[in-house]
């Protein structure tokens, strides 16, 4: 199973100063642990919601938002793509992982990442997507 470790932040911590080099060596020796368990597919930092825009759908119009998003309380600062063998397992990776925020307090939010099976029987993935999107899954 494949799970989406989000790094979740408020818009007062986005603006705090970044970890101290110390929290960034430890991240590292998380993610090599990881890579060699052969646990982590990827991993990303994500710049501040001022940097980036959000386009809202409404039937066939769309329009662009510019951040940072005042209206957001919570927001992704980062993620992970983990494979492991149930939920239960992605929860004990993340607690392994050091606490890299420099206020001290964090909030990580897990979920599975949806497979070819949770379609249901009726769903055929486009050829040219699966090739990419699906290889690992057929790999387990």
């Amino acid at each position: 199973m494949r799970f989406m470790v989000m790094a979740i932040t408020t818009k007062e911590s986005e603006a705090a100063p970044p970890p101290k080099p110390e929290a960034f060596v430890a991240m590292q020796k998380y993610n090599e642990e990881a890579v060699k368990a052969g646990v982590l597919l990827a991993a990303e930092g994500l710049t501040p919601t001022s940097k980036g825009v959000r386009v809202k759908f409404s039937d066939d119009e769309r329009t662009v938002f510019d951040g940072p998003f005042a209206e957001s309380k919570e927001l992704v600062a980062g993620f992970s793509i983990i494979q492991v063998k149930s939920l239960e397992e992605a929860i004990e990776w993340v607690k392994r992982a050091p606490n890299c925020s420099p206020n001290g307090e964090g909030l990580v939010e897990i979920r599975k990442l949806m497979d070819i099976e949770d379609f249901g029987e009726g769903f055929t993935p486009n050829e040219e997507v699966a090739k990419v999107k699906f290889k690992e899954v057929a790999r387990s």
